[in-house]
């Protein structure tokens, strides 16, 4: 178990949870679709604002499916925006500690979770704890070092570096995807399948809305924030920082390429 309480390399500003509401099970889950069945009973760890939830939850229809973040406030934001969805249901608990009895779902899944957390494996274990026998834990989360964009810019290189060192601050791993395997297998389980797949961002409107939101991050969500407090960057810094993902939203051939690890592990 951690020591000392998981920071949130990101935090919960708008531009954060803009991001995160663009997920859909589509866009974020495909790897584990199919593998779905009507009535599962599924728990979606670190559900943020829902969305990825509430397609689980129309897709597994009629069973019931919970949502679990730590913040309240996004909990919140999911109980509100996900008011019609009948077999949906969000509650406040702990990953490292999670409030349901042994062998209670037949899915558990995580997106961009373990990427920030100090005791992945540990994590992994709880999870697998809540999981039924033939059941599935599925995890996917980003990683950092593998992502790739064009055209070169010397200040998204920064931002890459800056991002590194703060999530080492935080005593979490940026670069979680080519990890899942080796937590996965140090969590218990031996039968699982890795995969991987990417965002693509390009066209106009996905790089103004990538950039855009990015733009925002870098000077006003817990990333400057922390940045900032471990003496890592500067105010002038990251507006540099800032302007360089503006300036990528403005190039024609510009692209974003965010690339993600899949496991999917039975118990």
């Amino acid at each position: 178990m951690p020591g000392a309480p998981d920071r949130y390399s990101h935090g919960h500003h708008e531009s954060v949870l803009r991001s995160h509401t663009w997920r859909t099970a589509e866009n974020s889950a495909g790897y584990l679709l199919e593998r779905l069945r009507s009535g599962d009973a599924l728990l979606d760890v670190g559900c943020g604002p829902g969305t990825i939830t509430a397609d689980f939850a129309r897709l597994v229809a009629p069973g019931v499916v919970t949502g679990m973040d730590i913040s309240e406030e996004v909990v919140e934001l999911a109980r509100h925006g996900n008011e019609a969805v009948p077999n949906l249901r969000f509650v406040v608990d702990d990953v490292y500690d999670l409030s349901f009895e042994d062998a209670s779902f037949d899915v558990v899944h995580a997106h961009q979770v373990l990427q920030h957390l100090s005791s992945p494996v540990d994590a992994l274990i709880e999870m697998r704890r809540v999981v039924r026998d033939g059941g599935l834990v599925a995890v996917r989360d980003g990683d950092y070092g593998a992502f790739a964009w064009y055209p070169a810019d010397d200040r998204l290189s920064r931002w890459m570096e800056l991002y590194h060192q703060i999530t080492r601050a935080n005593r979490a791993e940026a670069d979680a995807g080519r990890h899942l395997v080796a937590w996965v297998r140090e969590a218990g389980f031996t039968d699982f399948e890795a995969s991987s797949s990417n965002w693509t961002f390009q066209r106009r409107d996905e790089r103004a809305w990538w950039g855009g939101l990015w733009a925002e991050r870098v000077l006003k969500s817990s990333f400057a924030v922390q940045g900032l407090e471990y003496g890592l960057t500067t105010e002038a810094e990251l507006a540099d920082i800032s302007r360089a993902f503006l300036d990528w939203v403005d190039h024609e051939d510009g692209v974003f390429i965010v690339v993600h690890g899949e496991v999917l592990a039975r118990r």
